[in-house]
């Protein structure tokens, strides 16, 4: 079944700050709750320059070697996250196939050439189908709208689970978080797709202790395949950076992964973010990637709200 954006989820309380804050950002959703996968859609203003970091050891992407600094093409045009590990990945299919029919991309004296960035998590334990290009093209259609963002477990994350790294039986649902940070007239958002092999925590006394069970802790060459991992996120910003400023504000979306999750990072993860900057007001990198930092930490906290 594919359920029309919002059934799934749920809408944030009134005054609560999304990714969509930043203008000109779109986010839609396809999500089948039935099977507990989905996938989200990212789409930013033309022009919108891109870099990114993965941190984890198991990631699941579709050309992110496009947004590293060194590289040619500067501008992105729609950042997909999916369920279905490697699998829904296929996703980027139908994105391309929107971007096509709606005339989206570097033009060249072939064809114009969509910039997609895809991202998978790891929902397979869970989810009894994968998303396909369908599901990619459904979920453009639903950004294209500029209707509310809904949040929890919709999209990217309905089948996203946490705290595994305590035994799969002992896991917890995901979710779909997002947030935005604010100084003057800068604005950062974030949106994060959680599914990972730690938990949330808490900030000082609230805290819990971090005992890991032996029997259940996975050594670097144990499979853990089983347990499904990955938290994926995308940053942006309305701030005017290059390339290189763009991968630093990824690196601080990092930080709000350390800040709000235990463990982050591992081996089992695929742990990536994705910062966008849509060139409108100047602002020091250095403030942004704080403000990225914040709202990344946020949106983790907001997806279980």
């Amino acid at each position: 079944m594919r359920c029309p954006k919002g059934l799934a989820g749920s809408s944030p309380a009134p005054g609560t700050l999304l990714i969509t804050d930043v203008p000109g950002i779109r986010v839609g959703h396809w999500t089948d709750s039935s099977a507990r996968t989905g996938c989200t859609v990212v789409l930013p203003p033309a022009g919108t320059v891109a870099s990114g970091e993965i941190r984890g050891g198991a990631p699941a992407e579709r050309d992110f070697a496009l947004l590293a600094p060194e590289r040619t093409v500067q501008h992105v045009d729609a950042i997909v996250l999916s369920g279905g590990s490697v699998y829904g990945l296929s996703t980027v299919d139908g994105v391309l196939r929107w971007c096509g029919d709606h005339e989206i991309g570097l033009e060249t004296p072939a064809d114009r050439v969509p910039g997609v960035v895809g991202l998978a998590l790891f929902d397979l334990p869970v989810a009894e189908r994968r998303p396909d290009p369908d599901a990619g093209y459904d979920a453009c259609d639903a950004a294209a709208t500029g209707a509310p963002l809904d949040t929890g477990r919709v999209g990217a994350a309905t089948g996203a689970t946490v705290g595994t790294w305590r035994g799969f039986d002992r896991r917890r649902p995901g979710g779909l978080g997002s947030a935005s940070e604010q100084h003057g007239d800068v604005i950062v958002g974030a949106l994060v797709a959680v599914n990972a092999f730690g938990e949330p925590i808490g900030t000082g006394d609230e805290r819990p202790p971090f005992e890991p069970a032996t029997e259940v802790w996975p050594q670097v060459d144990a499979t853990g395949t089983e347990r499904g991992n990955t938290t994926l996120a995308v940053v942006a910003t309305n701030a005017r950076l290059d390339k290189t400023g763009c991968l630093r504000v990824a690196q601080g979306a990092h930080d709000g992964y350390a800040r709000s999750m235990e463990p982050a990072h591992t081996t089992l993860d695929g742990d990536a973010a994705v910062a966008l900057a849509t060139g409108e007001v100047d602002a020091p990198v250095d403030v942004v990637r704080a403000l990225a930092a914040r709202a990344v930490e946020a949106a983790i906290r907001q997806a279980f709200d």
